[in-house]
């Protein structure tokens, strides 16, 4: 045991500025090292679990040090890149290492004296075969009486300070759980399938079933001869048959099924399966067309890989792709890219390539990090590549309770690599991980790729808490730590991203056709304004948009219904003297939600019941304005009363599995309208939609926000994207007031290029990015007045520095929320000026700031704000 008295300095999860020091026992020297939690006491008597970030002799010199309680892990559970990354993300974003630790850890790992644990789900079943030690039995007997216990409590029940190892070795045991964040997992799909029983699978018996069922039942005679049909039972490979499509194929077969089922003719038994049927045969992946080929060429190129032999891949096709001229490439592609952007249109076919270049990566001994916007939105993707690399994939995303996500995390840690430090999992590998923004925080060891799909999404940027990170671009630093390469896809790719190619700073690919020679769709603009003229409007439907609808329900095609608003209707208002209903809370009118017969605030969750009456002027005349998906999900079912109609917005999607309903109950043809928000623009492509209605792109274009075109364009080119699969072309509908509106043009003719050159030359002229970068800071305080007074002090302070650089203060559009008011100050820097002296400066006046008379302002700050 080593003498030497030993100080650590350690990340507490808390968002204080510094690291602390404490002393580490004697007894303990050994076994201390970077990357371990140890339980350390700050203020007063609060225990945490801290993260050792540098061990030295050396004492602090403003305060004593305390001694560490204890260590928790036998191994480290962070490692020096992690470090890394959240060193440039506490610099990059301004903001406290502890607040960076608290978003990265998962809750399992960040144990606090507050922190509630209950008992698990699989409680009853883990606990016969668990031998329990005095002191946790009396953990286990206390939460079967009281439910929940914070570890505060647990100190009391069990007589001692330290209880972070007990509650350590119950959640291992998988007895507890941490109460904070407890989510359940994915729900799987579900299919219910056919097949004969053993008794009709004689065929003597069959050939008796045919001659009954011809004489007494012949839709049932229907059913049988359907399911032969899809059965191909005479082939050499008969197939398994899916309920659904004998439903399909013949009308009335529900009943006829149930029927037959009572006979002994069939029996019904439930399989999971993948959503999409292209990916059902086992490590097949689609043969890429010639476009594709030079496409996979070019980034292999790119990023100066010489080609891998993959057991998957075919001898003709690297010929294929090593005779394509890469004329795909960036404007300085002669040297290798660390980034690459591929810009490919909806339904081109850029996951196939994503899955040739993580099988390449894969084969090299690399690791691959796939990010999704959403992750809830994307399980037909996770399905897709585990069919293909199998359980050599991890998901990561915050609807995996806590356990299962120290799970993936552990798994991560533990893969083998070139450190000697790292341990064999005795469990498989995961090659590939998929997941949301969190997923860049696990413990990879040795990154060899990282896709970030749909780059151009804002939910890849992280709102609240702090750290306000953007996920695309912390994915980029990341793979620069482990010297790996980024991929950036989008069919709409953000200004920023597209400005780097074009400069050269990333590689560029592209491909301008959909994958199988799909047309892309027809998009129509109706003109609104001249509807309401001619007085052609039925509510907030115009003629052009009705008759598709009705053509497409005619053909038994399915619809999707874009409208950017949930609710009944907007807001509530006198037709006398124009009051509308506002939030007690917030500074923004209350949302009428018909269900519920309720108005709601949108920022705070008030509600209230619909007032009888104006309360300004007392007149009863009080009229609904505007319009959101509940309005048109009921105005839907009076237009087509033979329609099946849903809706799915946040508030139909609110419950357990909710979301993945609604998409199965389309997929499988039980919803022909679909309404939705932006939700519907993501995730799933359906085969059978054929035609997109966007009710309102006015609104979308007229938001008060420099990015409201690009954004206005990616979200309508991502909605008319749902239209069309396979052999049908898609019909798109626009309704707009200004159908000559250079956005709609551009997006009718799918001119991307058009679209970014216009807003790249007023971003210039405006000085926003690329280029110029932002830092917004917002002061918030329950006080008005002294918003007011502390947001033009900081200003006055910022412009003797950055002069006309600083914008504000300014209220934003909602100036209140929950009580506390909010206002605005915006920098500017310019691209090539060095941002990270102006942080410097910021940084230094925020300091003064806090001891000033303004200290119980709170300041946030949002470096790139969205």
């Amino acid at each position: 045991m080593s003498r030497t008295t030993l100080f650590v300095d350690v990340i507490l999860p808390l968002a204080v500025p510094n690291l602390y020091t404490y002393r580490v026992p004697f007894d303990l020297n050994d076994a201390i090292a970077v990357g371990k939690r140890v339980i350390v006491q700050f203020g007063k008597g609060k225990l945490y679990s801290a993260l050792v970030r540098n061990i030295h002799e050396i004492p602090p010199k403003q305060y004593s040090a305390k001694y560490i309680d204890s260590i928790l892990d036998e191994l480290p559970i962070v490692n020096l890149k992690q470090f890394e990354l959240w060193d440039w993300l506490s610099q990059y974003y301004m903001c406290n290492i502890g607040e960076v630790m608290v978003a990265a850890l998962p809750g399992g790992l960040r144990l606090a004296s507050e922190t509630k644990i209950i008992l698990s789900a699989g409680y009853n079943e883990n606990i016969a075969d668990q031998k329990l030690s005095d002191k946790e039995y009396a953990i286990i007997e206390a939460l079967e009486v009281r439910n929940v216990l914070t570890l505060n409590d647990v100190a009391q029940i069990i007589e001692q300070k330290t209880v972070y190892p007990a509650i350590k070795v119950l959640i291992e045991k998988g007895l507890i759980v941490i109460h904070e964040e407890l989510k359940e997992k994915f729900k799987p799909k579900i299919e219910s399938f056919l097949r004969m029983t053993d008794y009709s699978d004689n065929e003597e018996n069959l050939k008796a079933i045919f001659e009954m069922l011809e004489k007494k039942a012949p839709k049932q005679l229907d059913v049988l001869m359907a399911y032969i049909n899809l059965s191909k039972r005479y082939s050499k490979t008969p197939l398994e048959v899916k309920k659904a499509d004998v439903v399909k194929m013949v009308e009335g077969a529900e009943a006829a099924i149930r029927s037959m089922v009572k006979k002994n003719i069939f029996e019904l038994y439930e399989k999971e399966v993948g959503r999409l049927s292209s990916f059902e045969n086992e490590n097949k992946v689609s043969d890429l067309n010639e476009i594709q080929q030079e496409v996979l060429g070019s980034i292999r190129s790119q990023f100066g890989w010489s080609f891998v032999n993959t057991k998957k891949e075919t001898e003709n096709e690297i010929k294929n792709i090593d005779s394509q001229p890469s004329v795909l490439h960036s404007p300085a592609s002669e040297l290798p890219k660390d980034v690459v952007l591929l810009h490919g249109v909806t339904s081109s076919g850029k996951t196939e390539l994503y899955v040739k270049l993580i099988e390449e990566t894969i084969a090299r001994g690399k690791q691959v990090l796939y990010l999704l916007p959403e992750i809830a939105l994307t399980t037909q993707i996770i399905n897709r590549l585990r069919k293909y690399f199998g359980e050599g994939v991890g998901v990561y995303h915050s609807k995996f309770n806590e356990n299962e996500r120290v799970e993936v995390w552990n798994k991560v840690l533990n893969q083998k690599s070139g450190s000697a430090e790292q341990v064999p999992s005795e469990t498989s590998e995961y090659k590939l991980i998929i997941g949301a923004r969190s997923a860049l925080f696990l413990p990879f060891s040795d990154l060899g790729l990282v896709i970030v799909d749909e780059e151009h999404d804002t939910s890849f940027k992280q709102y609240d808490p702090s750290p306000r990170y953007n996920a695309r671009d912390a994915a980029i630093y990341l793979s620069h730590i482990h010297k790996a390469k980024t991929l950036l896809g989008s069919a709409t790719p953000s200004l920023e991203s597209y400005f780097n190619a074009q400069e050269g700073k990333y590689g560029f690919a592209e491909i301008k056709k959909r994958f199988g020679g799909v047309q892309m769709p027809e998009i129509l603009v109706a003109d609104v304004k001249e509807a309401m003229k001619r007085k052609e409007m039925k509510s907030h439907f115009s003629p052009l948009l009705l008759d598709t609808i009705t053509l497409a329900l005619d053909k038994k095609e399915q619809v999707i219904l874009f409208q950017n608003r949930r609710g009944f209707a907007p807001q509530l208002e006198c037709n006398m003297c124009a009051w509308v209903p506002q939030c007690t809370n917030c500074d923004v009118s209350l949302t009428y939600h018909k269900v519920s017969n309720q108005l709601r605030c949108h920022y705070c969750g008030y509600t209230a019941k619909p007032p009888s009456q104006c309360a300004a002027c007392g007149d009863t005349n009080l009229k609904m304005k505007g319009f959101g998906t509940e309005k048109i999900e009921e105005e839907l079912a009076i237009f087509y009363p033979k329609a099946k109609v849903a809706r799915m917005d946040l508030d139909t999607t609110r419950s357990k599995f909710a979301h993945q309903n609604i998409i199965h109950d389309f997929e499988e043809g039980k919803i022909d309208i679909l309404v939705g928000t932006q939700m519907v623009t993501k995730g799933l492509d359906f085969d059978n939609v054929s035609m997109v209605g966007i009710l309102n792109s006015d609104s979308m274009l007229n938001f008060p926000d420099f990015r409201s075109f690009e954004r206005s364009f990616q979200l309508m080119s991502q909605v008319s994207g749902r239209a069309g699969r396979k052999s049908k072309r898609g019909k798109v509908i626009i309704q707009s007031h200004n159908p000559d509106h250079s956005i709609i043009r551009e997006v009718i003719a799918n001119d991307y290029l058009s679209m970014y050159t216009s807003q790249l030359l007023d971003r210039k002229n405006f000085h926003y990015p690329p280029y110029y970068r932002l830092i917004e800071l917002t002061l918030i305080n329950k006080d008005l007045n002294m918003v007011n007074a502390s947001a033009k002090f900081l200003a006055d302070e910022l412009k003797r520095h950055f002069g006309n650089r600083v914008l504000g203060p300014e209220f934003p559009l909602v100036s209140r929320v929950r009580n506390l008011y909010h206002k605005n100050i915006l920098i500017k820097v310019e691209r090539d000026a060095s941002v990270q002296q102006a942080k410097k400066i910021i940084a230094d006046l925020l300091v003064n700031f806090k001891n000033s008379d303004y200290k119980s302002v709170r300041v946030q700050i949002d470096v790139d704000p969205m």
